[in-house]
């Protein structure tokens, strides 16, 4: 939270009288906030507000939560929610993996920065955590990842980008007023008929993805916090 100006006395010296010395100032630091009370002390256990038991994973899904292990270091909370039921998660899982990992006309960051910038209109707890720390790790430049969360239009990006974020904010926020001058403003910026398309679908995606983590309170696991800062 934005820190508050102290306010300045009105109180002035009397005349003739030098004005008080004013003790030097010491720098106090905060205590360090004990775990048990921190913001995302329970963010890797109450994952969501949704009492639902892990169901029974198919082999596939053991194997991938395998990977994600190997890999990752963590199994993301995103799919421990979806372990109640394994045909939504592997559902989700199939389609998170072809728009987001797939050959594409978008890169991996451009990807990344979509989701960032559909979360951010959506005010998504979960997909701004996670995918922020995706843009700072993919782009080599924490400050970007806090652009992205912030306001996308404050960052000094190419006319391709910013284009690519400006429809699918759009999209997000207006879906009913995208038009053809919109699809035409993706072609000057270089985009192909395919790329509009994956950038409709990823958009697309992540606005689902944003009204299911808010309607459970879905939690970021914790370590996402501290990535590529």
């Amino acid at each position: 939270m934005p820190k508050t100006q102290e306010k300045t006395s009105n109180i002035k010296a009397k005349p003739g009288k030098p004005a008080p010395k004013s003790a030097p100032k010491t720098v106090s630091k905060t205590a360090p906030v004990p775990p048990a009370e921190r913001q995302t002390a329970k963010d890797d256990i109450e994952i969501t507000a949704l009492s639902l038991q892990r169901g029974k994973l198919s082999p596939a899904m053991e194997a991938y939560f395998g990977k994600c292990t190997e890999k990752l270091g963590f199994v993301p909370n995103v799919l421990e929610a979806y372990a109640f039921d394994n045909a939504k998660l592997e559902a989700f899982v199939n389609m998170y993996n072809d728009l987001m990992l797939a050959p594409s006309g978008l890169s991996k960051l451009e990807r990344e920065m979509i989701a960032v910038a559909v979360s951010s209109v959506n005010r998504c707890y979960y997909c701004l955590v996670a995918h922020g720390a995706a843009v700072r790790a993919l782009s080599g430049d924490p400050a970007l990842g806090e652009l992205m969360v912030m306001n996308y239009r404050a960052a000094r990006l190419s006319k391709r980008q910013r284009a690519m974020l400006d429809f699918a904010t759009k999209l997000t926020a207006e879906p009913w007023a995208v038009e053809e001058d919109d699809r035409a403003a993706l072609r000057k910026a270089g985009f192909t008929e395919r790329d509009i398309w994956d950038i409709a679908a990823v958009a697309g995606f992540y606005n689902m993805s944003n009204r299911v983590a808010s309607a459970t309170d879905m939690r970021p696991n914790s370590v996402y916090h501290g990535q590529a800062r």
